[in-house]
């Protein structure tokens, strides 16, 4: 017993050891901030009702930014191993969530056990091993090559290039954008201590999700025309603009815990914002083109997997190398 106790505090001490004070203060933040639109929300719904559709949408996405964030500090917790593992599971929801709405062919079950049982693992393995080379080229490279002859090999010539793509495609954005973001845990960045690489992937996740809350939140309180009814009837050019330009605020106030200046932080906040944005309209018009709301129902409140990380898709590549470009060592 004593084995295991000793076993046990060395093991939950290591973990411990990943995640920074800096990021300690950051979650404690987010947490007060939960608690508040919490006390927030139950009181709108006091006051306004129950039936009250838009208050309980609020209340509904307050429950799943406080189950979301528990996970991410769970993950962050356990350093890299826990990150890694983190978003290998939302990369295999994503799949499966991508898969479900554009798969319709008995044909393309082997192209789907390849992205599933190959291309997934073989990717985040690559990420782990921070094996950059490989990571960098290994699905837009050899993916893109293999996914189309295993499609080839059934013999099936309906519809053959746009069966073909959107397997590529469905593993570009589900394994291969969504990679990027552990990714971030094994650089080495010049005059930046690389436990604090955790800090990075809060700045990507909390400034393009701040963008999308509060392009929400802008919308509702000024209103105004639509940007683009077709892709996203609830997306107003006054949400947009306020949701990108306050997140783009929120990443220079958060300059200090990264490598970046001010002035630097400012730049790549609005980059990713932009990029999160475009992301959120590409998903919107897949979604669109197949008749449905939302990828699924996993996260009460928010749909599915990729309803929460369809900006991020978008805005971590470019994220990881404008760093890595940069800032690398």
């Amino acid at each position: 017993m004593s084995f295991v106790n000793t076993s046990s505090q060395i093991i939950t001490e290591q973990a411990a050891a990943h995640l920074t004070p800096q990021a300690g203060y950051i979650f404690t933040g987010v947490f007060a901030i939960l608690i508040f639109a919490n006390v927030v929300g139950q009181w709108l719904k006091r006051k306004n009702g129950a039936d009250n559709a838009t208050i309980s949408n609020l209340n509904a996405r307050i429950y799943a930014w406080w189950l979301m964030t528990l996970v991410l500090l769970v993950a962050f917790w356990f350093g890299k191993t826990g990150t890694v593992a983190l978003f290998f599971l939302i990369s295999f929801a994503a799949l499966r969530e991508f898969m479900t709405l554009v798969y319709r062919r008995r044909s393309d079950y082997y192209s789907m056990v390849v992205c599933f049982y190959l291309l997934l693992p073989v990717q985040y393995y690559f990420v782990y091993d921070g094996w950059y080379g490989m990571f960098s080229i290994f699905i837009p490279v050899y993916g893109f090559l293999v996914l189309p002859i295993i499609a080839s090999l059934s013999g099936q010539t309906a519809h053959f290039l746009e069966r073909a793509a959107k397997t590529q495609w469905m593993s570009m954005i589900c394994i291969f954008c969504l990679s990027h973001v552990p990714a971030l845990m094994f650089l080495n960045l010049d005059d930046f201590d690389s436990s604090g690489n955790i800090l990075l992937l809060m700045f990507l996740i909390f400034v393009v999700q701040a963008s999308d809350v509060l392009q929400y939140v802008w919308g509702k309180l000024v209103g105004g025309a639509k940007i683009m009814p077709s892709l996203s009837p609830s997306k107003t050019i006054s949400g947009t603009v306020g949701g990108i330009l306050s997140a783009t605020a929120l990443a220079a106030l958060l300059s200090p815990i990264t490598p970046f200046s001010h002035g630097q932080a400012v730049a790549i906040g609005f980059v990713i914002c932009l990029m999160g944005f475009f992301g959120g309209l590409v998903m919107s018009a897949i979604k669109r083109d197949y008749g449905v709301k939302d990828w699924g129902n996993m996260i009460r409140g928010h749909g599915g997997m990729l309803d929460r990380v369809d900006s991020i898709c978008f805005a971590a590549p470019v994220f990881f190398h404008i760093v890595r470009y940069y800032w690398n060592g």
